[in-house]
């Protein structure tokens, strides 16, 4: 059995020190075998700082996956090329630095985990679909196990994207969003999917940060800059279970921390 939690969104630098705090001991309750986490807001102002991702990593994250958010701290491009479990979306043009896509050893199985990104309502990337085609074939034979964030905002999107890899891939996981959806399942194929993850970050707010912000800029249709939300820090995510290169199942997870 290989059990691999998956987090969704970490929102702001208090989240994140505190899960890089509370990780191990979670996955020692839960049995955990690996965690892949999306780190794309898990600094202040948005984006990921090195001094935050090397806390995720050093706290019990194996693989940093991300999104639309990723270049807004230029320190970390450095990093992106430098550090093989860090993650950019794969559609980004590869002169960008970083690579989308990693592989893993978990308990003795090759883990690939892949980070993409969506194109409805959001950047004008390369089609996800194809740069995933183009990935699997790529790493073909090199991989037992296989992952997808899919950081995208249309939840028709996502599951387009699961139905059309339904046995090709073992998981597609939603995030973006910061809300947790109760949909999970296995695909008749066999591939786990969940259309949102959640996020990891403060329950007192409007997706993690202050509710009067949120609701200032929605009055006024002004620019307003938003800080983290007060409040008890919720874990949200996704436990994927699998018996060799199967998933057996996929559960909801929500709790603080």
């Amino acid at each position: 059995m290989i059990r691999i939690l998956t987090i969704g969104d970490v929102v702001g630098e208090r989240a994140t020190a505190r899960l890089s705090e509370c990780l191990w001991n979670l996955r020692r309750n839960l049995n955990i075998d690996t965690v892949i986490a999306n780190g794309e807001n898990a600094s202040s102002g948005n984006g990921l700082s090195p001094k935050d991702a090397k806390a995720l990593l050093m706290g019990g994250v194996d693989v940093i996956t991300s999104g639309n958010h990723i270049w807004k701290k230029s320190e970390l491009r450095c990093m992106l090329d430098e550090e093989e479990t860090l993650l950019r979306p794969a559609n980004y043009p590869s002169a960008n630095p970083g690579k989308g896509y990693t592989v893993t050893d978990v308990c003795g199985y090759r883990l690939l985990t892949v980070s993409l990104l969506g194109t409805v309502y959001t950047e004008p990337l390369s089609c996800p679909f194809e740069t995933l085609d183009r990935i699997l074939e790529r790493e073909d034979g090199r991989y037992d196990i296989s992952v997808v964030d899919f950081h995208a905002e249309a939840t028709s999107e996502k599951l387009a994207l699961a139905y059309e890899f339904d046995g090709r891939v073992n998981a597609v996981v939603g995030t973006h969003t910061h809300v947790q959806t109760a949909d999970e399942r296995v695909l008749p194929g066999g591939t786990a999917f969940i259309t949102d993850l959640g996020m990891c970050g403060p329950d007192g707010g409007i997706l993690g940060v202050r509710k009067d912000e949120v609701i200032r800029k929605l009055r006024t249709k002004l620019p307003v800059r938003f800080a983290p939300a007060d409040g008890e820090l919720v874990l949200c995510g996704a436990v994927i279970t699998l018996d060799g290169k199967n998933s057996l199942s996929i559960e909801r997870l929500r709790v603080n921390i």
